[in-house]
């Protein structure tokens, strides 16, 4: 298995604006065949080093991956999240 983790910070920090981007997120689940596992977490610290949002995904090979990453659904979520994210970062391990 491969999992992908991606944190976000957006430039609206705001509740409503971090719920309807984890709606976002979570609106991929059940849409892309090679996407076996996904959880969207919101942060409860809210320290300066937070971020707001995670993105726990996990794929069957790289080549799931690398199919996820091109897949249709997920092409519309990137676009949400270019005008919603002040940054990210990821990480990506066999798991």
């Amino acid at each position: 298995m491969i999992t992908h983790i991606v944190l976000f910070k957006l430039k609206d920090r705001g509740a409503e604006s971090i719920a309807r981007t984890a709606g976002v997120l979570k609106a991929m689940e059940g849409k892309i065949d090679e996407l076996k596992h996904l959880e969207v977490g919101t942060d409860i610290v809210h320290s300066e080093r937070s971020y707001d949002i995670a993105l726990i995904t996990k794929f069957e090979s790289m080549q799931a991956l690398e199919a996820y990453q091109v897949h249709p659904v997920h092409r519309k979520v990137i676009e949400h999240m270019l005008e919603a994210r002040e940054s990210s970062v990821s990480v990506d391990f066999e798991s």
